[in-house]
């Protein structure tokens, strides 16, 4: 009997990566991800916890909790400039090819 030869995640991944509805929710999960790691990683370099960057941003410490999920989808530039402000940082949007 033949053994099942199994998959890595990196080979699952990219077979249904060459699905573009896939690619498309991949990416856009990918970068929200990322935007919300970074938020993460600015507040800590500036040894701040969510209550301290939520004062500083005239928030709540739940809305920068929602920030660093990469669940939120209502995130604005406003909100972007806001943190980029209380984290002494400017903020750069870029567009790359799809």
């Amino acid at each position: 009997m033949k053994k099942k030869k199994f998959r890595t995640f990196q080979e699952r991944l990219e077979e249904d990566l060459k699905n573009p509805e896939f690619r498309r929710h991949y990416k856009e999960e990918e970068t929200a991800l990322a935007l919300a790691y970074k938020i993460h990683t600015l507040r800590e370099e500036n040894s701040l916890t969510q209550k301290e960057l939520a004062k500083l941003m005239g928030t709540s410490q739940q809305a920068v909790s929602r920030l660093e999920s990469g669940e939120y989808e209502g995130l604005s530039l406003k909100t972007l400039e806001k943190v980029a402000k209380a984290t002494g940082t400017y903020l750069k949007v870029d567009f790359v090819p799809a």
